[in-house]
């Protein structure tokens, strides 16, 4: 019976492709979602999108975020989304691009953000995930870090982390490390 079924799909796709025109490639259900995601975007003025890879390429993408306020005000912080074909159900792979000191960020780009994990659930989209991130440079979390030692300075001395903050953003060292300039 499933062979039955199997041949009866095929004759109706020639049957729909029969105007001699190529398949259409019929997109996943992580594909749609998406689609509809990324239609309702309500980013704040300080986030943008982009599509390296033209807009067939849904599935990744770059948002790039300048925060107006906080430590990064006027910082320049560029995103890459991967999204899995089985998206919702799964969260979208976040990296950062931009090199920057912050506790919730390491220095390869990964990203410590509780719905990028163990929160994710699908009712969560791609705009809560842009307002997440937002959110991680307004108010960087000392208490759950990527960068233990941004962390520790962010929770000890304040001043001093504003300062490598700036430092960072502007291009130099902090400790070894050097960051170019994202301002």
């Amino acid at each position: 019976m499933i062979r039955l079924f199997k041949v009866k799909e095929k004759q109706r796709e020639l049957a729909e492709n029969s105007d001699g025109k190529p398949p259409v490639k019929k997109q996943s259900a992580g594909e749609l979602r998406l689609h509809k995601d990324i239609s309702e975007l309500n980013l704040p003025k300080t986030c943008s999108i982009s599509f390296p890879n033209g807009k067939d390429d849904l599935m990744n993408f770059e948002v790039t975020i300048r925060p107006d306020e906080g430590y990064y005000s006027g910082g320049l912080f560029t995103f890459t989304f991967q999204i899995s074909p089985i998206y919702p159900h799964e969260a979208p792979k976040v990296k950062c691009k931009t090199k920057v000191y912050h506790p919730n960020i390491d220095l390869e780009g990964n990203v410590c953000l509780n719905i990028l994990r163990e929160d994710w659930k699908p009712v969560l989209n791609i705009n809560t995930v842009i307002y997440g991130l937002y959110h991680l440079f307004t108010e960087p979390n000392h208490e759950d870090p990527l960068n233990a030692d941004a962390a520790a300075v962010l929770r000890d001395n304040p001043k001093l982390f504003e300062t490598n903050v700036r430092r960072a953003m502007t291009g130099g060292y902090v400790g070894n490390t050097y960051f170019s300039r994202c301002v």
